[in-house]
């Protein structure tokens, strides 16, 4: 695909970290960008094994793939590690720091494509992890706009907490946080454990505080969410970091043929496509609870055997996707005799209750389905675009990075989430697990008046993408687009 040409006149160069969740909608970005127009040609560059990854991804996609030169053992990491898939906790610092040795690599790729073409890219899209990017850029005199794949509410709490550490000099549990109103408060236990014990000087601070800061430094910034969905969201991040953010989500990954292959491959699963669709049809309206922690995150052995109790014991219909729990090794066989109660798979089969699926799910495609009436999730962005996508209420039980913001997002601003517990070391009972779900799922009361917001979310969120005329996310690309073309003529005027 890398060879492939394509006739636009602007050429792009995106630049992604390298997580799953950050590849996708980098990957919808371009393919975004494609369908409005036909003067760019995109070019993604990335490590070589994330690099196949968006090749299988984008099979019949006109964006072009570059890798970029990387060798995980140079930087203390286990061989042919590319990404945070499966990299335990305690490494993924130090696959930050590694993509720095990117920069070489990238400086190459742009003076290649100089030679080729006789000019370096019109501009790069860099993700916000990456701002050593931004000087690379400059040196070439090309525009860069910082990308966050995350929400706005989200980012903003993410990027204001690592730039400033306000719990550091908060005595109490909760804490302002610069950018967002004072009565907008947030708590310690919303920080993951490494943001809560860093003082500036450790491992992680000393990566996100100044990539952070040079990504504050680009001509603007890109975002992963919807006008009418975050506008408290987006006013705050614009305030604070006072650049242009253009909000062009969601973006989803167009699953109606690569989903399918995605599950064809899954030989692990447990269940086929078909069988999964057949039993949700099987249920009512609104009565299947979906639960997934993601492709990273897994549960401890109590805690699973709580959330399976606390399932039983509300009566709701669901569908799981497990996978084994925290201190094993997760692309192991998951041994339902040992981590769910004993003899509950047989039991949600025999009645029809509940669907356990190993490892992975065609998670949009069950999101979609009308017999599902809420999502039990770990917060992540991209699950939380999906959810709201299909106007799908939340159960929060947000784990790391930014989740736990969007969680507080998704409850305090939106009214159509609730949380269940925070954390991975938190300690959950089958009780609560129990009320919960009753309250989501029932058929009145707050759950209702939650679906009905989410509804008016979904609405809002189709709009921006699928009126063509008036959309906002349509016309904020447009806009942007028109923005790097003319920003490409005032250069082209000074030269």
């Amino acid at each position: 695909m890398g060879s492939e040409t394509n006739s636009g006149e602007y050429h792009i160069l995106m630049l992604p970290f390298m997580a799953h969740g950050h590849l996708i909608p980098f990957l919808e970005l371009a393919n975004f960008i494609h369908r409005k127009s036909s003067v760019f040609t995109i070019t993604i560059a990335c490590t070589p094994s994330n690099i196949q990854y968006l090749r299988s991804a984008a099979a019949d996609s006109k964006i072009r793939l570059a890798e970029l030169y990387y060798s995980s053992s140079d930087h203390g990491l286990p061989p042919n590690t590319e990404s945070t898939e499966n990299l335990p906790l305690n490494q993924i610092d130090t696959l930050f720091h590694s993509s720095t040795a990117l920069e070489l690599p990238l400086r190459e790729l742009i003076s290649d494509l100089v030679q080729k073409e006789g000019n370096p890219p019109q501009c790069i899209i860099s993700d916000v992890f990456l701002g050593w990017s931004v000087a690379v850029a400059r040196s070439f005199n090309i525009p860069v706009f910082s990308f966050t794949t995350c929400g706005a509410y989200g980012t903003l709490a993410y990027i204001s907490l690592w730039l400033n550490l306000p719990h550091r000099s908060s005595t109490s549990d909760e804490f302002s946080l610069p950018g967002f109103p004072e009565s907008c408060r947030f708590h310690r236990s919303q920080l993951h454990r490494f943001l809560l014990a860093a003082d500036g000087t450790d491992s992680w601070s000393r990566y996100f505080r100044p990539q952070i800061s040079y990504s504050l430094s680009s001509d603007g910034w890109l975002c992963n969410t919807v006008e009418e969905v975050e506008s408290f969201g987006l006013k705050h991040l614009r305030d604070y970091i006072k650049l242009p953010v253009w909000a062009i989500g969601p973006l989803l990954l167009q699953t109606s043929s690569g989903g399918r292959r995605r599950w064809g491959k899954e030989k692990d699963s447990g269940v086929g496509l078909e069988a999964c669709m057949n039993w949700l049809n099987s249920h009512r309206k609104n009565s299947v609870l979906y639960i997934s922690f993601g492709s990273q995150n897994t549960i401890t052995e109590t805690q699973m055997m709580e959330l399976a109790y606390g399932l039983e014991e509300s009566g709701s219909a669901f569908i799981w996707v497990v996978r084994p729990p925290s201190g094993h090794d997760m692309k192991a066989e998951f041994r339902a005799h040992q981590w769910l109660p004993e003899h509950f798979e047989d039991r949600m089969k025999e009645t029809n209750r509940g669907l356990v699926i190993r490892n992975w799910a065609p998670q949009l495609e069950i999101l979609a389905h009308e017999s599902v009436g809420a999502f039990l999730s770990h917060c992540g962005w991209n699950s939380t675009v999906e959810s709201l996508s299909q106007g799908v209420p939340v159960i929060g039980w947000p784990m790391a990075a930014e989740q736990a913001y969007n969680s507080k997002m998704l409850v305090e601003e939106m009214g159509i989430g609730v949380e269940l517990t925070r954390g991975k070391e938190s300690e959950i009972k089958r009780g609560r697990v129990k009320e919960v779900i009753e309250m989501v799922m029932g058929e009145c009361g707050e759950g209702e008046e939650m679906r009905n917001k989410a509804a008016i979310v979904k609405d809002k969120m189709r709009a921006a993408v699928m009126d063509e005329q008036k959309g906002s996310s349509n016309t904020n690309l447009v806009d942007f687009l028109e923005f790097i073309q003319a920003k490409q003529k005032s250069l082209n005027k000074i030269k």
